[in-house]
C-alpha cells in the first residue's frame, strides 16, 4: 500500500475485497474475516420469494399442461367421434300416402347393395324402429297410427369411394320418400369443436407464459435491488453485465424447472389418475355409456410429451424472462 494513498481509499478497496471474499469463497484469509469455503450464489437459493416464485410457477405449469392435456382429450375424441360417423350413412324412409313402406324400404336398400364403396346395408325392423323412440313416447306404441320414419343403416368400406351425389339422385328417382344423410354436418361441427379446443389451450398457455414473464420479471428486479451491493462490488473486481445476467438466469432456470417439474408432474399424475379411472370403469354400469360420450380418458404418449415440453418451455421462459430483465436494468444504471 502507498503512504500517499488517501486511508479513505484504501478503506474502501478493503470493504470491496472483503465483500467479495464473502459472497464468492475467495480462498485466501483477509485479516478480521474468516475465508469462506466454496462459492455463494448471487441470488440466495432458499429465499421466501424464491419459494413463492417457485409456487407460481409450479401453478402456472399445472395449468398450461392441464390445458394442453384437455385439449388433446377433445382433439383425440373428436378425431374419433369423426372416424365412427364418417364410416356409415343412414336412409330415412317416411311412411307417404299410397306408397308401401316395405317396398320402399326394399328399393332403397337394394339402390345401397349395387353402390360402389358399400360394405353392409341394415334396415331397422319395426320393432327396431320402436325402440328408437321409445325413449321419447313410450312403450306400447303402433307404428301404423303414427308417421314415424324407418332407417337404414349402411356402412362404408375402409376408403371407399361411394358417391353420394349419385345415391341421392337414384334415391329421389326410385323411392321419393327416401333421403340420405352422410352426417357431414355433425362431422364439420366436431371438427371446428376439435378446433377451438386446440385454440383454446394455445390462448390459456400464452396467458399462463405472460403471467409467467411478469411474475419472473418482478422477482428479479426484487432480487436485484436486495442484492445491489454484491452486483456493484462484482462490477468494481471486473465481472461484466453478461456474467451478472447469466448467475441469475441460472438460478431462474433451476427453479423454473423445479417449479414445471411439480406442477407439470401434478398434471401427469391427474391423468393418469383418469385414465386408471376410465379402465376401472370399463365393465361397470355407466361406464360404456360414459366411454361413448366422452371417449377414452387416455392422453397417450404424445400427451405426456407434450406435458414434459410445457415444463421445459417453463423452464426456459423463466430464466429468458430473468436474463432480459438483468440485461435491461443494468444498462440503465449505467
Amino acid at each position: 500500500m502507498s503512504t500517499s494513498e488517501p486511508f479513505e481509499t484504501v478503506g474502501r478497496k478493503t470493504a470491496a475485497r472483503n465483500t467479495a471474499a464473502r459472497s464468492w469463497g475467495e480462498r485466501e484469509t483477509i485479516p478480521g474475516i474468516a475465508a469462506r469455503r466454496g462459492p455463494t450464489a448471487i441470488v440466495p437459493r432458499d429465499s421466501i420469494a424464491g419459494r413463492s416464485l417457485g409456487a407460481v410457477i409450479a401453478i402456472m405449469t399445472f395449468l398450461a399442461a392441464l390445458a394442453a392435456g384437455v385439449a388433446m382429450l377433445v382433439a383425440g375424441a373428436a378425431s374419433d367421434w369423426q372416424s365412427e360417423v364418417a364410416r356409415e350413412v343412414t336412409i330415412q324412409v317416411r311412411p307417404l300416402p299410397g306408397r308401401d313402406i316395405e317396398a320402399d324400404i326394399a328399393a332403397a336398400s337394394a339402390i345401397m347393395r349395387q353402390a360402389r364403396g358399400i360394405a353392409e346395408v341394415r334396415a331397422y325392423t319395426r320393432q327396431e324402429s320402436a325402440s328408437l323412440v321409445e325413449p321419447w313416447l313410450g312403450t306400447g306404441i303402433t307404428l301404423g297410427d303414427l308417421p314415424i320414419p324407418r332407417i337404414i343403416v349402411v356402412k362404408l368400406l375402409p376408403g371407399g369411394a361411394a358417391n353420394f351425389g349419385d345415391l341421392r339422385k337414384a334415391l329421389a328417382a326410385q323411392v321419393p320418400s327416401a333421403s340420405l344423410d352422410d352426417h357431414r354436418s355433425w362431422i364439420d361441427r366436431m371438427r371446428t369443436m376439435a378446433e377451438t379446443a386446440v385454440a383454446t389451450g394455445m390462448v390459456i398457455l400464452a396467458l399462463v407464459i405472460a403471467v409467467t414473464v411478469l411474475s419472473v420479471t418482478f422477482a428479479t428486479r426484487g432480487a436485484m435491488a436486495t442484492n445491489r451491493t454484491t452486483i456493484e462490488v462484482l462490477h468494481y473486481i471486473g465481472a461484466t453485465d453478461g456474467f451478472v445476467a447469466s448467475q441469475f438466469q441460472r438460478h431462474f432456470l433451476v427453479l423454473g424447472l423445479k417449479g414445471g417439474a411439480i406442477g407439470g408432474g401434478a398434471a401427469m399424475a391427474l391423468f393418469g389418475i383418469l385414465q386408471a379411472a376410465d379402465s376401472w370403469l370399463i365393465g361397470r354400469p355407466g361406464g360404456e355409456e360414459a366411454a361413448a360420450l366422452f371417449g377414452s380418458l387416455a392422453i397417450g404418449p404424445a400427451g405426456y410429451v407434450a406435458m414434459f415440453v410445457v415444463i421445459v418451455l417453463m423452464a426456459l421462459v423463466a430464466a429468458v424472462a430473468s436474463r432480459r430483465t438483468v440485461s435491461h436494468t443494468l444498462e440503465n444504471i449505467e
